[in-house]
């Protein structure tokens, strides 16, 4: 199977359109090497395109204010905290494998994260601002890269999908 790409983010945010952006351009330069999907999905929403693949690549837009805007993470979920206000309503990626684990669902054992630091994710129709729009074409070049590796390291081969676990 395919490694996906998936764009999370609001085209009428703003700046929250990168992952979006960023996921269009893939899909014009590498075509069937990967599936790259636009969503507009977050939380629990996330175990459907993700579930039955082995690699997957998440570019979002981040706000954390510690860096200047169009600045470019890379992570890995073992990065990630666990949200402490879990809500029906929000999970997060850390939140959402553990479901997957639990569900038995065949989930991806590589995920790498692009996050680019974000400007304004608020104002509707305002489009990316210029630190953020500079630093699309290095976020897929850096998306390529990583499909690249992994095409490298070896060939992406679906795994069956793991049994549920029986209640307690």
């Amino acid at each position: 199977m395919k490694p996906i790409v998936l764009g999370l983010g609001n085209d009428l945010l703003g700046d929250d359109a990168i992952g979006l952006l960023a996921v269009r351009r893939i899909q014009e330069l590498v075509g069937d090497e990967v599936d790259a999907i636009e969503c507009r999905c977050a939380g629990l929403s996330l175990l459907d395109p993700l579930s039955g693949r082995t690699h997957a690549i998440i570019v979002d837009a981040i706000v954390t204010g510690q860096q200047p805007v169009g600045t470019i993470y890379r992570i890995v979920p073992a990065d990630l905290r666990d949200v402490t206000n879990l809500s029906p309503h929000y999970a997060g990626l850390p939140e959402v494998i553990r479901m997957a684990g639990h569900l038995g669902l065949a989930f991806p054992d590589e995920i790498e994260i692009i996050a680019i630091e974000a400007g304004d994710v608020t104002t509707i129709g305002a489009g990316l601002t210029p630190a953020v729009a500079e630093a699309l074409d290095e976020v897929v070049q850096q998306v390529i890269e990583i499909v690249r590796r992994w095409q490298v390291e070896a060939p992406i081969i679906a795994k069956p999908a793991r049994r549920p676990r029986p209640a307690i």
